[in-house]
């Protein structure tokens, strides 16, 4: 690396105006001392552009644009990037370390089909490639009207139907969010931080807020977008699972962490007593190729979710046999020939296909052809089979757990423990970074 940054700074100083050697000699003393003190400053300049924006994970080019669009200036920098191969903070290749992946799910109405399919049955594959830390987010939970008991009876429902879908303890950390008040601190923190035009422009709280009209609506519905960039950076998160309509809100996460890591990290935060350089990682999406977004069963074109008013909309992974065999019995269907994936005028076709897809373990090729030439009473038939055969032993390790109320416990203590082990540190090191005095 040493000698990269020496070929770099070579290359800056031929930049720096020269002059034919005719007219340098005409130079006086002072100015030429007034020359090399402009290029010593360049060099300094490029040095410290170089390191901070590594720091940040950030080439110099893509540091700058970052940070023009925050400041809405036109701050423009002519230093070429520079390719450095080694990692920002890398580790010895003797004790690689694992990426981090966060992730998790609102303990409001029943889990359904769509949590299950789009997010926690990756869970159960990533667990045993990352270090991973799932909770129960019971603090999104309350950015519209609620219930309180309701809220505490689905939060323990919840957190015993990832266990019973084979998230499993020893793998991974299982927690409630508000167990870890570092969660609620830091969002405050980034806040004050977070520019409004940045939260205005979310989607979801448009919808939302249309849905239930200005007096339903609390400041938490707006702000939630900062809460959850809290969540995801407070673990230094590598890799966050999101569906295709969560993909803004990472983005956001994104934007955050870099704005911080300039506003406070690297030299700033070094002056402060700090160790430099970024306050966060800046996380990556990862967003499954199959299950990402699993759509309403009366409507293929809409998200299957817990909010919608019909309960026939969804498959509750808690739903008997004979629910859910009524459930796909009424579900929408079309009317065209045959069955078959990706055709833009057939949404639920595809919707029960990659359903059925998903429940079976078959690949995409395997259930078109068995399906192409199956009709809709049939396929109907054998999509409830494949669901029950597949929710059932899901459904039976659910009670197992639920009932063993101090095994439930102990595992969302242990979870908690581990989490605010390396939430702490992150959330001291922004108290630090931003200023404030410590105990």
């Amino acid at each position: 690396m040493g000698r990269s940054l020496l070929t770099h700074f070579s290359m800056v100083t031929y930049s720096v105006p020269r002059f034919a050697s005719s007219t340098y000699s005409s130079l006086s003393h002072s100015h030429s001392l007034l020359i090399f003190r402009l290029s010593f400053d360049y060099l300094q300049f490029c040095f410290d552009l170089f390191v901070f924006s590594r720091s940040c994970g950030l080439s110099i080019g893509g540091y700058l644009r970052r940070t023009r669009q925050q400041a809405g200036g036109d701050f423009r920098c002519f230093c070429s990037s520079v390719a450095v191969s080694e990692p920002v903070n890398s580790e010895s290749s003797a004790s690689p370390v694992r990426k981090r992946i966060v992730s998790g799910v609102q303990p409001t109405g029943s889990i359904h089909l769509g949590n299950y399919l789009g997010a926690i049955k990756n869970w159960i594959r990533l667990q045993d490639t990352y270090e991973t830390f799932f909770f129960i987010v019971d603090l999104h939970a309350i950015t519209l009207q609620y219930e309180a008991q309701q809220l505490l009876r689905a939060t323990r429902d919840t957190a015993a139907i990832y266990l019973a879908c084979g998230v499993d303890p020893s793998k991974a950390s299982v927690f409630v969010q508000s167990h870890v008040r570092a969660h609620v601190e830091l969002m405050w923190l980034l806040s004050s931080a977070t520019p409004i035009g940045w939260l205005n422009r979310m989607i979801q709280f448009k919808e939302k807020s249309r849905k239930a009209g200005d007096e339903n609506v609390g400041v938490a519905l707006l702000t939630y977008p900062v809460l959850m960039a809290a969540d995801i950076l407070l673990y230094q998160s590598d890799l966050v699972p999101v569906g295709e309509d969560q993909k803004q809100h990472l983005e956001l996460t994104r934007e955050l962490a870099e704005r911080v890591n300039y506003l406070y990290g690297g030299r700033k935060w070094k002056k402060l007593g700090g160790r430099g350089g970024a306050l966060f990682k800046v996380p990556e999406p990862l967003i499954p190729p199959t299950g990402a977004r699993i759509m309403s069963l009366t409507d293929g074109l809409s998200k299957m979710s817990k909010s919608a008013p019909s309960d026939q909309s969804r498959i509750n992974l808690l739903d008997s046999k004979d629910v859910i065999a009524n459930k796909i019995k009424r579900c929408k269907t079309d009317a065209f020939p045959g069955l078959e994936f990706d055709n833009a005028e057939r949404p639920e076709c595809n919707n029960l296909l990659s359903i059925y897809q998903l429940v079976s373990g078959k690949t995409k090729q395997e259930v078109a052809e068995e399906c192409r030439d199956m009709n809709w009473g049939t396929f109907k038939i054998v999509l409830t089979d494949a669901l029950v055969d597949h929710l059932h032993p899901i459904q039976v390790r659910y009670e197992e757990i639920i009932s063993d109320s101090s095994y439930l416990d102990d595992v969302l203590a242990e979870g908690a423990r581990k989490a605010v082990d390396i939430a702490d540190v992150t959330v001291n090191n922004v108290y630090q970074a931003m200023g404030f005095l410590r105990r």
